[in-house]
């Protein structure tokens, strides 16, 4: 009974704040509504829009470039970072954990700002490149169409990279050194030892670095707004930033609210195929 004296309110304030809003997005993805006048009933007609309107299709293209620098690339260099120093044990190791750790608690804002003097003509980038001789290469990398998108995402592999790189060397440090040294015993490599001991025991890190990344590269929204709109032309555009677009921009509620709704249910499954995965790896 004191049980659920505690578990009551938790219910309630959950429901108020997560179950009643998602069941409103769902209830407003359904009308043809722009936020004032009179809804109209469309049923799923807003759904059949998202799924034929080329400029979702764009936005989900790029997406995958997300994706890429979102989760691909910081895994991979924070396996690295694990498997690096699980065979060694290097001084200032926590000093180099907190440095590279830090983009993480920027502030979007933060982040937005470091990009744009970096990447603008008279920015860093810019200037190195002049002064390599490479003044040919410098150019407005935030005005391209064909590079903005990876140097946008760029920035999604430096916030991310911190993360996985203190999920896994934690994770690396929970492994028992003896499992290392049989392994080294039995004449294993680099290679063979990452894959045969470090890589089976960062399993559950895997799994939470995959989650954190995946969901972050569909829903991110901040980096792209703040820095070009979407732009130039479309070439940067996301699904969270067209839902914005649609939402205060075009006045077409139900439309964001059903983009809303697919963006939370490819989540939830990027969850749950996530963890069927690693569990059948630990396995």
């Amino acid at each position: 009974m004191l049980a659920w004296l505690f578990l009551v309110p938790a219910l309630a304030f959950y429901s108020f704040v997560v179950i009643i809003p998602t069941g409103q997005s769902v209830w407003f993805s359904l009308f043809r509504w722009n936020g004032v006048g009179p809804a109209t009933w469309v049923g799923f007609g807003n759904y059949a829009e998202f799924v034929t309107d080329p400029l979702i299709g764009e936005a989900l293209a790029h997406t995958g470039v997300m994706v890429v620098f979102f989760s691909v690339l910081p895994i991979t260099l924070g396996l690295i970072s694990a498997a690096l120093l699980s065979r060694t044990r290097t001084r200032g190791v926590g000093f180099f954990r907190s440095v590279i750790f830090l983009p993480q608690v920027l502030t979007s804002v933060v982040i937005v700002v470091i990009w744009r003097q970096l990447f603008s003509l008279d920015g860093a980038v810019n200037t190195a490149l002049r002064a390599m001789g490479l003044a040919d290469l410098a150019q407005p990398w935030l005005g391209s169409f064909t590079l903005t998108l990876p140097v946008l995402a760029l920035a999604g592999t430096w916030t991310t990279m911190g993360l996985c790189m203190l999920l896994f060397v934690s994770g690396a440090g929970n492994i028992p050194t003896e499992l290392y040294e049989a392994a080294r015993i039995d004449g294993a490599g680099a290679v063979r030892e990452f894959f045969s001991v470090t890589l089976p025991g960062l399993v559950p890190q895997l799994a939470v670095a995959l989650t954190l990344t995946l969901i972050g590269a569909l829903r991110v929204f901040d980096l792209v707004w703040l820095t070009t709109r979407g732009g130039p032309g479309t070439s940067t555009i996301t699904p969270a930033v067209l839902l914005y677009s649609k939402a205060f921009t075009q006045q077409d509620v139900g439309g964001a609210a059903a983009i809303g709704v697919t963006l939370a249910v490819l989540s939830l499954l990027v969850s749950i195929v996530v963890v069927r995965i690693t569990d059948r790896a630990a396995s």
